[in-house]
């Protein structure tokens, strides 16, 4: 690599939730708009702004009391296809609640049909695997990608087979989950990569680290004390509990087995990029914020495109990081898709610099 190469940024996109079949149901193309605005400017005055590769948090699928299906699915692939300046590969994918199929269909089918950061149904997809920058290792739910010294570790939601009522046949329980072998492999990529940056990327974040991510902190009481929808909506053998966080791990709830790994494991793991709870940047519910840090690990809200997803509390944005070479510096910035909250464009009150333990190097 050239020396003028070596210094240059990676710009990094996180977004996610974009709930397309939702958003096109009132006319607007969340997916397709924000892709749109990154390369070319929004119609409110959004400026565009560069990216190298972006990373998809997940929920695609705006499905609610039923499941994802193939014309959700050929309206993602037409969204995406708005891409001009960017490659459909280098965007990277993991399935959240709402893009999982249910309990008596192939797990996860219609997300590694349509969505598939693997490339293994490119008739549909569009992702040509051969054509990623950054080359994938791993399967669908759980996969890994290098760019000079960061490891990007992504893992999928996915059903959890205990629970056999939630929402559409478990298509999009709240809680969040992953597998036990997923869990073992994250464990195992974490410790045998000492020398990486490590970056992991699921579609929840982990208990009490971002806004409203605490117990029962994802839906409310109303004044009549009934649970009602806020963040999320309630479901009563849903595990709304825990509606806000990853709760299922190795079929266990509430395990706490990330968080208790990051506490004995403290730096291990120095970003954590997530999505799935969509509200206004300057919410800080529960006496947290869209970015905070926990086990030296910083945990990172992206959520999200929708606009209309979730309406009591969702807003249009998402980030843009920024590592540059030699220092261990990351700007976030937060981009308005809308004009709701505040101009469309860039909102600098939101704007973090967060600092890792080693320097970025290509």
């Amino acid at each position: 690599m050239s020396t003028k190469s070596a210094s240059r940024p990676l710009r990094l996109w996180a977004f996610g939730d974009a709930h397309v079949g939702t958003d096109k149901r009132f006319g607007r193309c969340s997916l397709a708009d924000a892709i749109s605005q990154s390369e070319f400017g929004g119609s409110e005055g959004g400026p565009s702004f560069p990216w190298d590769i972006a990373i998809d948090v997940g929920d695609m699928s705006g499905a609610q009391h039923s499941l994802p299906d193939d014309a959700e699915g050929e309206e993602i692939r037409k969204q995406f296809s708005v891409l001009r300046t960017h490659r459909r590969e280098d965007i990277y994918s993991v399935c959240g609640n709402h893009d999982r199929s249910g309990l008596s269909e192939p797990e996860a089918w219609w997300w590694q049909k349509w969505v598939d950061p693997l490339g293994e149904h490119t008739y549909y997809s569009g992702v040509d695997a051969t054509a990623r920058r950054y080359p994938i290792e791993g399967r669908w739910e759980r996969y890994s990608f290098r760019i000079g010294n960061l490891l990007f570790l992504m893992m999928s939601d996915r059903n959890e087979p205990t629970q056999q009522i939630g929402r559409g046949t478990l298509g999009g329980n709240p809680g969040g989950v992953v597998s036990g072998e997923t869990f073992q492999w994250w464990k195992t990529m974490v410790l045998n990569n000492p020398e990486a940056v490590i970056i992991s990327v699921h579609h929840y974040v982990l208990k009490d680290t971002t806004v409203a991510s605490g117990e029962w902190e994802g839906v409310r009481k109303s004044a009549n004390g009934q649970w009602q929808e806020r963040y999320h909506r309630y479901f009563q053998q849903g595990t709304p509990q825990g509606a806000s966080y990853l709760y299922w791990v190795d079929g266990k709830p509430d395990s706490r087995a990330f968080e208790d790994f990051l506490s004995e494991h403290p730096t291990r793991v120095q970003m954590w990029i997530a999505g799935h709870t969509h509200t206004n940047p300057g919410d800080a519910y529960g006496g947290k914020t869209h970015i905070e840090q926990r086990w030296g690990t910083w945990f990172i809200n992206a959520a999200s495109l929708s606009r209309y997803h979730a309406p009591l509390t969702t807003l249009p944005m998402s980030r843009l990081l920024t590592f540059t070479p030699g220092s261990p510096g990351v700007r976030v910035q937060c981009y308005l898709h809308t004009s709701q909250y505040a101009p469309q464009g860039w909102y600098p009150k939101a704007e973090k610099t967060i600092i890792l333990d080693r320097p970025f190097r290509w």
